[in-house]
């Protein structure tokens, strides 16, 4: 089955009650028993819902995976890995990151003993000198939030494996539209399923997908024990966004290449950063390993003028300032006050996340009406 037939069949079969082609949301909390556990595979909704059950058979297709579990928020999701690890383990992230991601692992996990280091992976190789015998998890986000950076994803996962380590990979910038880590080696993907996945900023929900299936048991032993799981509605409205993925995606790459090439023309604009142009480091990567370069990218305006970058975000029209991506709508974010706050000033300068920062999520709108929304609000 390819994959834009997966997105709306994948891991699916009708309702066997009535024949529903969608599956029904079963709003309850649990389920009759004829004898102590005399049941039909569903006992109490915290460990399983069949309308979850059915979106999270659908996330492990469109990965090409095995298993596939859907939580609370992407956070929660991403607190599950972690809980994976014990005391005294070490993790090497990626130093571009989602700053919730960031929060989490330094302002959580490593009150619990867990050390991280956030080292550059842009050269891929560099990640063995990192290694030591406590490492346990190599954490990967590609594209990264928000300087566009990409790792090769599978380099990482043959050094993870040489020295057998996890390799995670947040694959939310991408969807596995554009980009299919375990195909590539990884062990455990992570989405946060209010982007891409959903498509409608209507929903907070987050996922991950694995092939072994114990690394598989030990995540669900994890979600039905702290219970981050997401409700029956969000399953349901997340299940309907996957089945248009594939179109919405397409449209996403059309929009955001022309709105890159747009601003790279522009003279008031100083650096574009998109996987899609030539000179963008490691743009032969993003190549080999992803389908297309997605509706993502970054930009600072010429000197670095923060006043400058608001200036532009606040006359923006059509896109809308605000947290989160990957909708149908165009969304403008100013990652040094918003997604990244929680990162220190320095630290996040290092990686290119200056305070004239501005990240566009490139919706499906009608591309004349998006470019002539930047060229206003520029000139």
């Amino acid at each position: 089955m390819k994959f834009n037939t997966k997105t709306i069949h994948g891991g699916q079969e009708h309702d066997k009650a009535y024949g529903a082609v969608m599956p029904p949301i079963y709003q309850t909390s649990t389920y009759a028993q004829t004898t102590p556990g005399g049941h039909k595979g569903y006992e109490y909704s915290r460990t399983h819902n069949p309308t979850r059950h059915a979106l999270e058979k659908a996330f492990a297709s469109l990965e090409n995976g095995n298993f596939g579990l859907a939580f609370g928020s992407g956070l929660a999701a991403i607190d599950a890995i972690m809980k994976l690890l014990k005391p005294g383990d070490e993790v090497i992230s990626t130093n571009d990151l989602y700053g919730g991601s960031f929060r989490l692992f330094t302002k959580i996990f490593q009150n619990f003993g867990i050390k991280f280091q956030f080292v550059s992976m842009q050269n891929a190789a560099d990640i063995e000198a990192y290694i030591n015998k406590s490492t346990k998890l190599i954490w990967v986000e590609t594209p990264t939030n928000p300087m566009m950076n990409i790792i090769d994803i599978k380099t990482v996962a043959e050094i993870s494996k040489k020295h057998k380590i996890l390799l995670a990979v947040d694959n939310t910038f991408a969807s596995p539209y554009l980009q299919q880590p375990l195909d590539l080696g990884a062990d455990i993907i992570m989405h946060s399923a209010t982007k891409y996945l959903g498509g409608h900023s209507d929903v907070v929900m987050g996922a991950l997908v694995v092939k072994d299936e114990e690394l598989a048991n030990k995540l669900y032993f994890i979600q039905n024990a702290s219970g981050a799981i997401c409700g029956p509605q969000d399953s349901f409205l997340v299940l309907r966004g996957v089945k248009t993925l594939h179109v919405r995606m397409q449209r996403h790459c059309e929009n955001g290449r022309e709105v890159a090439m747009f601003l790279k023309k522009h003279p008031k604009i100083e650096n574009v950063y998109w996987p899609g142009f030539e000179d963008h480091p490691n743009h032969l990567i993003a190549k080999s390993q992803m389908k297309d370069f997605g509706g993502m990218l970054s930009f600072t305006t010429k000197g670095n003028n923060y006043s400058e970058a608001i200036k532009i975000i606040e006359k923006l029209k059509i896109f809308t300032l605000a947290e989160s991506l990957g909708g149908v709508e165009s969304l403008c974010g100013h990652p040094a006050s918003m997604t990244h706050a929680s990162i220190p000033k320095e630290e996040r300068e290092k990686t290119g996340v200056v305070d004239s920062l501005i990240r566009l999520s490139v919706g499906i709108e009608d591309i004349d009406d998006l470019l002539a929304d930047l060229k206003q609000a520029l000139d």
